[in-house]
């Protein structure tokens, strides 16, 4: 059986985004496309599918490090912040793209809140977990397939 930790995470992201623009649940919100991902970047995202490619990577996070939250994801999707003639900083990344990426995983029915352990999130359900193993299995038989 293949996993997620078996395939290269990028071609993981980029496959799961595709599928997960067909899922009625998940949608990018219209404000979406003049936003920033964060405090630290200059521009809005250049790619079109940015939205579905983020909760894709969210998903895999959630998968690999499990139960996780918002504030531990901000810390992951931020980065220093080019200040001109000023030292560098590092600044967390924005939380309301997170939250909403994570409720409408919640409401696909992917992920699921965790309040009883002692890591309070997010962790993956088995829909979850048998939506990426599954596009993980398909990246393999490409891979196999091509050499």
């Amino acid at each position: 059986m293949k996993t997620v930790y078996d395939v290269n995470p990028n071609k993981l992201i980029h496959s799961a985004a595709k599928k997960l623009k067909e899922i009625e649940d998940i949608k990018m919100p219209e404000w979406a496309l003049f936003v920033k991902t964060g405090t630290n970047r200059e521009r809005t995202p250049y790619q079109k599918n940015w939205w579905y490619i983020r909760c894709a990577a969210i998903l895999r996070t959630v998968y690999v490090h499990g139960p996780i939250g918002v504030e531990r994801l901000r810390t992951k999707y931020g980065g220093r912040k080019n200040k001109g003639v000023k030292s560098e900083k590092f600044y967390k990344g924005s939380g309301n793209i997170i939250r909403k990426c994570l409720q409408q995983l919640e409401k696909a029915g992917f992920v699921k809140k965790v309040t009883h352990t002692r890591r309070h999130g997010r962790r993956i359900t088995p829909k979850g977990r048998s939506f990426l193993d599954k596009i993980a299995k398909e990246i393999k038989v490409e891979e196999n397939g091509n050499k």
